[in-house]
């Protein structure tokens, strides 16, 4: 590392999506913070980010600012609150910023609040000539020339500037009350911790990364019969009465943790899970950063989102209309989650959950 990097002690660190997106670039901010001794990293992030960003070691400081420029953010006009942001970032004089981005976002507008901001050196992936926008420009060539994972992304761009880690993995830090928080809830509701139990999450964000409410029944149905083991739903608040649904409609015993948990003690109840099953959406991510396996079904919306270095088995459907990058299914068939069958999920899931009976096993040789 060299320059203004190498000595750049409080650095800004931008990421203005969703859960899942913050917890992928976990790994390049470990790199960055850990590049320079002492270094202060700093996350501005929204809000749907922030509850995983809390929970990341290797972040000082979470500032919340949900971005006009971004995709899930309500339509407004400039406000005050994009002053206060402002205003707030000059005043903590940092020396340094990175802009993290999917390939199909534009890295500008943030590069201009923090070119604003008075930073004086600012990264970023740019498809367009950034000019005074950024004094470090990686040109963006995906997904033109490949698509990468979107942890290798991120880490490809720290290196960069010469900041690299050895350890890839997630990170997510559980704090101890939020643990036992979801430990009690689970006593309560009955859950045999000391037996294998199954966190079903079946709601998402987007519509065209649900997999059918049905299809979710009869996968719970069928493991519980294979398995014996115990179902555990998790959603949000919306998402209860999606999770209802399913409940009732598979004949199997089964209890709702659905709108009952914070981040952090969903992110506590699926490490203690022998196995999560999720559509493509946060809690896979949360998974992959506590190292319990998940079968993931993966709506081929885009193909840079999968289980990052966990036990995952990922199902999908072939399609020609794959990588839409659309929350609705543009075609109105939803093929790519819609023809995966049940029994596929629940066959992932038998060879995921005797894969950790072995390792358990052999751990305690």
């Amino acid at each position: 590392m060299t320059g203004a990097w190498s000595s750049a002690a409080r650095v800004l660190a931008v990421r203005l999506d969703a859960l899942g997106d913050v917890l992928m670039t976990t790994p390049a901010l470990r790199a960055l913070r850990a590049a320079v001794p002492g270094r202060r990293l700093t996350l501005l992030t929204s809000r749907a980010g922030a509850g995983a960003a809390l929970l990341v070691p290797e972040v000082d400081e979470v500032l919340v600012y949900d971005a006009p420029w971004m995709k899930a953010t309500p339509l407004r006009t400039a406000s005050g609150v994009d002053r206060a942001v402002l205003d707030r970032l000059r005043a903590l004089r940092f020396e340094a910023a990175v802009v993290f981005t999917v390939y199909t976002q534009s890295a500008l507008p943030a590069a201009l609040l923090c070119y604003l901001a008075r930073i004086p050196v600012r990264l970023a992936h740019a498809r367009e000539n950034p000019y005074q926008l950024l004094t470090d420009w990686v040109r963006e060539w995906e997904p033109e020339h490949g698509i990468r994972h979107e942890v290798r992304r991120q880490l490809d761009l720290v290196a960069t500037i010469g900041c690299r880690t050895a350890d890839e993995r997630l990170a997510l830090r559980v704090p101890p009350a939020a643990a036992r928080r979801a430990a009690a809830l689970l006593d309560r509701l009955g859950v045999d911790r000391r037996r294998p139990w199954v966190m079903l999450h079946p709601g998402a964000s987007a519509p065209s990364r649900r997999y059918a409410a049905a299809g979710f029944a009869a996968a719970a149905e069928h493991l519980a019969a294979a398995t014996g083991c115990q179902l555990v739903f998790t959603g949000t608040v919306a998402e209860r009465a999606l999770v209802e649904r399913i409940r009732g409609a598979a004949r199997a015993p089964s209890v709702s943790l659905a709108g009952r948990l914070s981040v952090a003690e969903l992110a506590a109840a699926i490490a203690m899970a022998s196995l999560l099953i999720a559509n493509n959406t946060g809690p896979v991510h949360i998974a992959a950063a506590v190292g319990t396996p998940v079968v993931d079904l993966y709506a081929l919306t885009n193909p840079q989102h999968t289980p990052w270095q966990v036990p995952a088995r990922v199902l999908t459907h072939d399609v020609p209309c794959k990588y839409c990058y659309r929350s609705v299914c543009p075609e109105g068939h939803h093929d790519c989650l819609r023809l995966v069958p049940p029994e596929a999920i629940v066959e992932a899931a038998c060879d995921l959950l005797a894969e950790g009976r072995g390792l358990a096993r052999a751990a305690a040789r």
